[in-house]
């Protein structure tokens, strides 16, 4: 079995570290103000359309970077039209994304039988392979990461005020539809990095469990950030090394660590409580 230290000696394996990490911090911050404002499932319906843009750029011919050139503006457009479409047809924002979500999936299934000899690849997106991602991919993702986390820093004092309080936030004077519409554009830039990670099926995973964990124990907005950061760095790092070094799925070992810092900070919460009315 290869040495602990051995593995930061391999090109593949510094490559799918700094991705993940990349990926990693743009989740957990990203999921913070999803979890507070009740929209994880927006990542889950995004989730169902880029299963469609993989599926539509593979029978495409497009492969590895370039398949970004088709799922980013699939899923950018997904994210808006699910805004659009609750609130113009009257419907609830869980009702909107299930119907973008199970569009992008019957698409994704639809081109699968249509394009065959193809669904080995789609498999791997399906569950992630952060593993063989490209020098090219990773320069895409830091862009992409920069891109991002420069438009939250831009916007954050403005998105936490309409994270705690919309109505109050309509009353300031601040651009709510152009925020909305803002960070369902950063979500969907974020699930589309994530699916090399930890793959199309586990993406909405990635988003919620950090944020959530953080919200157990941390006291603040930013603490909560912070400790989401740190919980998604060591269940994305802890998981790709674990992956390479035992031969497990990739995606599924960062979810699985993940859940279980979930699980710790739930249990400190708890004992916390119960320790205050003692």
């Amino acid at each position: 079995m290869t040495s602990f230290i051995e593995l930061f000696s391999y090109g593949f394996i510094q490559r799918a570290l700094l991705a993940g990490i990349l990926i990693g911090v743009l989740c957990a911050v990203l999921g913070v103000f999803l979890v507070l404002r009740r929209l994880s499932l927006i990542g889950d319906g995004l989730a169902h359309v880029t299963f469609g843009s993989v599926a539509l750029a593979l029978f495409a011919g497009l492969q590895g970077a370039a398949m970004l050139l088709v799922s980013l503006p699939v899923v950018l457009l997904a994210s808006l039209g699910i805004l659009k479409l609750a609130a113009r047809a009257r419907l609830g924002g869980d009702a909107a994304i299930g119907i973008v979500s199970s569009l992008g999936v019957s698409t994704g299934v639809m081109l699968a039988v249509m394009g065959q000899g193809y669904g080995v690849d789609l498999f791997s997106y399906l569950f992630g392979s952060i593993l063989a991602i490209s020098t090219t991919e990773l320069l895409v993702a830091a862009g992409l990461f920069a891109a991002v986390l420069g438009l939250l820093w831009l916007y954050y004092h403005e998105l936490v005020a309409l994270t705690f309080n919309e109505e109050l936030a309509v009353v300031s004077g601040i651009k709510v539809r152009f925020l909305n519409s803002l960070l369902a554009a950063l979500t969907a830039l974020t699930v589309v990095l994530a699916m090399k990670l930890v793959g199309v099926m586990l993406i909405s995973a990635l988003l919620i469990l950090p944020a959530s964990a953080a919200l157990q124990i941390a006291r603040g907005f930013r603490m909560t950030v912070v400790i989401s950061v740190v919980i998604a760095l060591l269940a994305v790092v802890g998981g790709i090394l674990l992956s390479f070094l035992f031969n497990l799925p990739s995606g599924a070992t960062i979810i699985m660590l993940a859940f279980a810092q979930f699980c710790l900070c739930f249990l400190f919460r708890q004992l916390r409580g119960v320790r205050n009315k003692s």
